[in-house]
């Protein structure tokens, strides 16, 4: 096809979190309100978490739990969005970029469609790409599952990277 040089690689991510009363919800570095949020060490941003898995899944580097443990105290309540900028330089120093994300979150609510725009940038703007490059979307398992009684919420990223010129 004519790019010699260049390498196209695929990751897949996937984060789980349970909700708890009186937690911050974060989804994708937005705060949302509502009264149940997603206990984590971090900010327990799932969205974030599986990009993160995803990226670092591509480039072949395993996942999230290896380059930020949460036992390590450094990360307690860290914002998911800084790590994922930690992410983005380890793709940079290895020749990567972002060729898109695309990204699912599962919850039977709140409606989270008016924060896609707003998550999706803050996406972009950490990795150092487009926000055209980053779609978020969401689903209900209709009550099924532990995201279904409203026991936590889900999210699964696909990412797709390019090295190379």
């Amino acid at each position: 096809m004519g790019v010699l040089n260049s390498m196209f690689r695929i990751g897949f991510g996937y984060d789980a979190h349970r909700l708890v009363e009186g937690e911050r919800l974060i989804l994708g570095g937005v705060e949302i309100d509502h009264p149940w949020g997603l206990e984590g060490h971090s900010d327990a941003d799932i969205l974030v978490h599986a990009v993160m898995d995803a990226i670092l899944g591509a480039m072949g580097l395993g996942d999230i739990g290896l380059h930020f443990p949460d036992t390590d105290p450094a990360y307690k309540g860290a914002s998911s969005l800084s790590l994922l900028e930690k992410v983005s330089e380890r793709m940079k120093e290895n020749g990567f970029r972002v060729n898109n994300i695309d990204a699912t979150i599962v919850a039977e609510g709140p409606k989270l469609s008016p924060f896609f725009g707003s998550m999706g940038d803050n996406i972009a703007r950490a990795l150092e790409s487009s926000p055209d490059r980053v779609n978020i979307k969401a689903t209900t398992t209709e009550g099924m599952g532990p995201s279904g009684r409203g026991e936590g919420m889900e999210a699964y990223a696909v990412a797709s990277l390019v090295q190379g010129s």
